[in-house]
């Protein structure tokens, strides 16, 4: 990238931030109940009226709008995102220590998915309309019509009680205990996948290099494997990008149903609890993901395909 494309880009991210950090301040003032009232009656107080005052106070909540929220941003560009209602700890502290089960969680699913999806599309691809094709499309069809939380009940039920290979209660984020859900994670998203990658192979092996090709005499493996599969990988590669950022912005509910003390389950206690600090760090976190793994694939691109160029 040049010098202009990276301003450019940087712009672009700075006013992305800025209107998702706007709006998720707008909601949390905006919506109902009251933060102080929440955390003294969690902790066991009473919540008299003085109280009441002397901890909004405290927690800057009875100054206007405009003014909280560029308290707030002053606090994030120094690295200060406050304290958690909830949790008791600084914000900053509590994301990282949720962010890397999340993160580790997310890329095992996504490494499972790989190796299961890519090798059953292209089957499919090859063996379009034999029955090899039929049964890859009509698991899939299965797989993309059944929920995720359903499926982490199954497995939980089976593997968890039945046969009590894994801990039930959770709570712990050794390699062991992260294989179901993940796993889980893993066949939600391979059923869509495996025939997003088989049309993506069906398009190429329609292009003409690929009827010419095989005029000349080149085997299908050749064909397939040098020529096909770089230039399908245009389009899965995106989906892989966009996938991992649902996967560390979206696994809340697998987190719940294993007990995974991941992103997911802390936003949701977040959300409960109404702590504003934790759920707008978690929203702002998450829009810069999606934009770093934006980059990255847009990135990938030129080096998978020599044939794009950076638009001056």
């Amino acid at each position: 990238m040049s010098k202009k494309q990276i301003g450019k880009r940087l712009l672009q991210i700075l006013i992305v931030l800025i209107g998702v950090s706007f709006f998720t301040f707008g909601l949390t003032y905006l919506s109902p109940g009251d933060p102080a009232e929440i955390m003294l009656t969690e902790c066991g107080n009473l919540p008299t009226p003085e109280l009441l005052e002397q901890t909004r106070h405290e927690l800057g909540l009875d100054r206007p709008f405009l003014v909280q929220y560029g308290s707030w941003v002053k606090g994030v560009l120094t690295g200060d995102m406050g304290t958690s209602y909830a949790f008791k700890v600084p914000v900053t502290e509590k994301l990282m220590k949720c962010f890397w089960p999340t993160l580790q969680m997310s890329l095992f699913a996504l490494l499972l998915m790989i190796l299961f999806s890519i090798p059953c599309g292209i089957l499919s691809a090859v063996y379009q309309n034999k029955w090899p094709d039929y049964l890859i499309r009509g698991i899939t069809f299965f797989g993309v019509s059944i929920p995720s939380f359903w499926i982490g009940l199954i497995l939980l039920s089976i593997f968890g009680v039945q046969l009590r290979w894994v801990n039930v209660a959770g709570g712990t984020t050794d390699f062991k205990t992260m294989i179901l859900p993940s796993v889980t994670l893993a066949l939600s998203m391979s059923a869509k996948y495996t025939r997003q990658v088989r049309n993506a192979v069906l398009e190429e092996l329609r292009q003409d290099y690929v009827i010419g090709a095989r005029m000349r005499g080149i085997k299908e493996s050749v064909i397939l494997w040098r020529h096909v599969l770089p230039n399908a990988m245009l389009p899965i590669v995106t989906l892989l990008g966009l996938s991992l950022g649902s996967l560390l912005g979206g696994t809340a509910v697998v987190e719940i149903i294993y007990n995974w003390p991941g992103m997911g389950s802390m936003a949701i206690k977040a959300i409960a609890c109404r702590d504003y600090p934790m759920v707008q760090a978690y929203v702002l976190m998450i829009a810069i993901m999606y934009m770093v793994i934006n980059i990255i694939v847009d990135l990938s691109y030129t080096y998978l395909d020599p044939r794009i160029k950076e638009v001056k």
